[in-house]
């Protein structure tokens, strides 16, 4: 099998992925983690992330065809969710309630749901029927680092950046997450309709 590597499909899935993760947004939440106590640790929560991400890329796959779902009718259900997602940090609501179990700081809630919570594991085999996989693997490790340097560099990304700016891009992210969303969303539909 010829891997097929392609700098426009690892910048778009990396953007794609970047603007769901949305490390930059949640630095305020993890901020508070820290303050309550709790220790942040950047490198097992990379690891920890990488490999859900890992998991479900190749995994999902067998999900979908243990339930009789082809990987279009998943890419339209996942544009869907990434499409609420974009409307929530667009307009700033909240449309998807955060009810997870409490526990640990490094994986419940930083690696899931923060990093790799449902949206994210959605958006992977959404992408899948868009992009090469091994495209995605690099774009995944490219989150993956700017994950780490965002945890490990908390407190100094506070002080530069400040809120201001986070809640820009933030912003700015939401909408490219929405034309992502619409991309897949008419790709995928056209080809199961015709």
């Amino acid at each position: 099998m010829m891997l097929e590597f392609s700098i426009k499909e690892i910048l778009s899935a990396f953007m794609v992925l970047f603007a769901i993760i949305d490390i930059t947004g949640s630095i305020p939440i993890i901020i508070d983690l820290k303050r309550k106590g709790n220790t942040i640790k950047p490198l097992p929560t990379v690891i920890g992330s990488f490999a859900v991400f890992i998991a479900f890329l190749y995994a999902g796959d067998w999900l979908l065809s243990l339930f009789g779902v082809d990987i279009q009718s998943f890419a339209v259900a996942g544009a869907i969710v990434i499409l609420v997602l974009a409307i929530e940090m667009i307009l700033g609501v909240e449309l998807m309630k955060n009810d997870g179990p409490q526990g640990s700081a490094t994986v419940v809630p930083l690696i899931f749901p923060l990093i790799a919570g449902a949206g994210t594991l959605t958006t992977l085999l959404a992408l899948r029927a868009e992009f090469h996989t091994e495209n995605i693997i690099v774009a995944i490790i490219l989150n993956m680092v700017f994950v780490y340097l965002v945890l490990a560099k908390l407190n100094w990304i506070e002080k530069i950046f400040g809120q201001g700016v986070i809640y820009v891009l933030r912003k700015f992210f939401g909408i490219i997450l929405l034309a992502m969303a619409v991309k897949l969303f008419v790709t995928n539909i056209s080809s199961l309709l015709g």
